[in-house]
């Protein structure tokens, strides 16, 4: 995929983190500069300020930054997807399976009401675990997942494959080939 939006220069690789072989596409870079940072979050508005939505649920941490300045431009709720044990009151959770182990998200459990038009948001797509989780969430509370979303896809890990091969349209900025 090409970079359309030209985002790529703000977007840092830093080698062998968190392990060795690992080439990590940091967004810090991209969130510190103000251009770079409008023209990521003007980019999901110009997509979905014509979709008639209820809520961008946003995936802990990255997720948050993203999804509520795009809840906040097109005035919707936004609904944060959390590590569990990070959210007061009442929630319902899954676990999914990561590399080397295993997680758990959780959601509030008045979050969502049975119809909410959803997008879901995340910084980047590398096996697709987390977004899963969160689509399982979604369809727990009954809500309708118009796309999930992400500045970042790594195809060569197969997470945006399995995201749409579970029936979710899948919209991302930019990819990286490799790891």
């Amino acid at each position: 995929m090409s970079d359309p939006y030209n985002l790529k220069p703000y977007i840092r690789t830093i080698s062998n983190w968190p392990i060795d072989g690992v080439e990590f596409r940091d967004i810090t870079s991209l969130i510190e500069n103000p251009l770079a940072f409008r023209k990521t979050v003007d980019a999901f508005v110009h997509r979905y300020m014509s979709e008639k939505l209820d809520a961008i649920v946003g995936l802990d941490a990255r997720g948050f930054i993203f999804g509520g300045a795009l809840a906040y431009a097109l005035g919707i709720s936004f609904v944060p997807v959390r590590k569990k044990g990070k959210l007061p009151g009442d929630t319902i959770s899954v676990k999914y399976e990561l590399e080397y182990g295993q997680a758990e998200v959780e959601m509030h459990t008045d979050a969502l009401k049975e119809g909410d038009k959803v997008i879901i948001i995340d910084d980047l797509i590398a096996t697709g675990g987390t977004l899963l989780a969160a689509v399982q969430l979604v369809k727990q509370l009954k809500g309708e997942i118009l796309e999930a979303c992400a500045i970042i896809d790594l195809p060569d890990l197969n997470g945006s494959q399995k995201i749409k091969d579970a029936g979710v349209p899948l919209f991302t900025l930019l990819d990286y080939e490799g790891h």
